[in-house]
């Protein structure tokens, strides 16, 4: 991902996630602070999905439309910020492919947990990819892991799994 590729980011994310909207100022963040977590999925050369990850603490996502604004200390886990494929590119393999992609990273980085915040819609393909959601108890960040699961409204469920490499 480039930076020429956030107005076609937006215009996806508006399609794929239109009850969670984030500005563009988030997602240029995310690809300056951490630009090999972030990735592009074209077809004929037009974009058709995008994965957003970066070093993250086990427990504390961060808030949906929020800005980073550094990487925190001493990371343990890379975090999904955001995968998003359009209708036209599910059932290709991408998503499975992003989740490659990601423990590759992971494994590089010398992670050994993913996490993610998961939308309704999305959490039986985490499930069956082997994440388990945490349940928001004290190792998992208590009251402030709900409080930022609560800004993205309801439904969200927060996962982790091991590294597989």
């Amino acid at each position: 991902m480039e930076a020429t590729d956030l107005d076609r980011v937006m215009a996806i994310a508006e399609i794929v996630h239109p009850d969670y909207p984030e500005d563009r100022a988030v997602f240029a963040e995310r690809l300056a602070l951490y630009p090999e977590g972030c990735a592009m999925a074209e077809a004929d050369g037009l974009g058709i999905g995008y994965i957003v990850m970066h070093p993250g603490r086990l427990g504390v996502p961060p808030p949906l439309d929020s800005p980073l604004g550094t990487l925190p200390e001493a990371p343990d886990c890379l975090y999904l910020h955001d995968v998003a494929l359009l209708p036209a590119a599910r059932g290709l393999g991408l998503g499975v492919a992003a989740l490659e992609r990601m423990d590759a990273l992971a494994v590089r980085q010398g992670f050994r947990w993913l996490a993610l915040t998961s939308t309704p819609g999305a959490r039986a393909f985490w499930d069956a990819q082997g994440f388990v959601p945490r349940d928001g108890g004290p190792q998992d960040g208590g009251a402030g892991l709900a409080a930022k699961l609560a800004s993205y409204g309801g439904g969200m469920t927060y996962m982790t799994k091991p590294v597989k490499g």
